[in-house]
């Protein structure tokens, strides 16, 4: 199975390097992961509504551009579907056994997704009505697919 994960920004802390560096090494035994990172708009504190709406559909144009067109979408959202572990690595088997190989996990910047990318987007998954930094996420996903990939094998790490 292919897995990108395209984001917008850098990562910038060591320590969430580091830990993407670790799940993305622990990964390769199960799939091919790829991970894209789009620049980020600059985004004053005090913006209109409107500016907002730019600064989404720039960064939005940049996400499209690095998904395929036959790759599932998966956009990482407040307003998606909660699921729990197994949820989450049923919904992966499934699109392996349906024989979609190809996954885009997509996280957004600090003003989220714009309408493009959602309506692109196959599914759209929340990981909690929380907001999370953008950059934490990126650990919390890679190890959710992990935690994913341990459990359709059967292996343990899941309890």
């Amino acid at each position: 199975m292919n897995i990108t994960l395209v984001t917008v920004g850098k990562l910038k802390e060591k320590h969430y390097r580091e830990a993407v560096a670790e799940y993305a090494t622990r990964l390769s035994k199960y799939c091919r992961l790829d991970m894209v990172e789009v620049p980020d708009e600059k985004a004053p504190e005090s913006m209109s509504a409107a500016q907002e709406l730019i600064v989404r559909q720039k960064e939005g144009q940049g996400i499209l551009r690095h998904i395929k067109e036959d790759t599932y979408v998966i956009a990482l959202a407040i307003q998606g579907k909660m699921l729990s572990s197994e949820g989450f690595a049923d919904l992966i088997n499934q699109l392996g056994i349906k024989g979609r190989s190809s996954i885009a996990f997509v996280i957004g910047g600090s003003l989220g997704l714009s309408d493009e990318v959602m309506k692109r987007a196959d599914y759209a998954l929340s990981f909690s009505p929380m907001t999370f930094p953008h950059q934490l996420m990126r650990v919390v996903l890679l190890e959710q697919v992990y935690r994913g990939f341990r459990i359709i094998k059967g292996e343990p790490y899941h309890k």
